[in-house]
């Protein structure tokens, strides 16, 4: 990343600054990586607050997760309360993973990653249908005991607007920027700190303005045209 000596100092700012503001993280820990997976593939397009009560409705709903596996993708939804395209998309990729596990591994659990090694596990983790980096680092962080600091869109955006990160810096890029400057054991605790303000509605009101802005000055400069 260009310029990545200012952008670090910026990084420790911003994290310190965090830690001030929000209250004390307790991590997030699963026994079986197939908890991680589900809760990451529903968290990385809605609110953790969304995803805590979407895995409140599924366990009501389903039997196990076999069942969810089995389920339409209209059934996933209306656990999801919304029929959108991000609920869609969300319901599609948890099917097509939880297929991809039972269909790689014969059950519906992943503890066997824990016997063979990070780098192995990642790379079991990555060749599975449905997964993306996102779920890949959240199911690494979680319950494999790796050093990944997974990012949703909403957590990428808040980076580059307050120039923590260099606009021009794709995802793969700014994760690997991320852990080199934040310690392993203090990953997870930046990952939901950053999650949590990215998710505020202070900051969910200045990224409308900001929407609600643009999209005027580019009405007004096609009008000029």
């Amino acid at each position: 990343m260009k310029n990545s000596k200012e952008y670090a100092q910026r990084l420790q700012k911003l994290y310190r600054g965090l830690k001030r503001v929000h209250p004390k993280v307790e991590k997030a820990s699963y026994d079986d990586p197939i908890d991680a997976l589900i809760y990451g593939i529903v968290s990385e397009r809605i609110s953790e607050t969304a995803t805590q009560r979407a895995m409140r409705g599924f366990r009501d709903t389903f039997v196990d997760w076999n069942d969810l596996r089995v389920s339409r993708v209209e059934e996933i939804v209306e656990v999801l309360h919304e029929d959108t395209a991000a609920s869609r998309a969300t319901a599609s990729a948890l099917t097509t993973a939880l297929r991809a596990v039972f269909d790689e591994y014969h059950t519906l659990s992943l503890q066997n990653l824990k016997k063979i090694g990070k780098r192995p596990a990642k790379q079991a983790l990555e060749g599975l249908d449905g997964m993306d980096a996102y779920v890949v680092g959240y199911c690494m962080l979680t319950s494999l005991q790796g050093h990944a600091i997974p990012l949703t869109g909403q957590m990428t955006d808040y980076l580059k607007r307050h120039e923590v990160v260099d606009p021009e810096a794709d995802e793969q890029d700014i994760e690997g920027f991320l852990t080199r400057q934040i310690a392993a054991k203090n990953a997870y605790e930046f990952y939901e700190l950053l999650r949590r303000e990215s998710e505020s509605p202070k900051v969910a009101g200045t990224r409308k303005k900001t929407t609600r802005k643009k999209a005027k000055t580019r009405k007004v400069a096609k009008a000029k045209k």
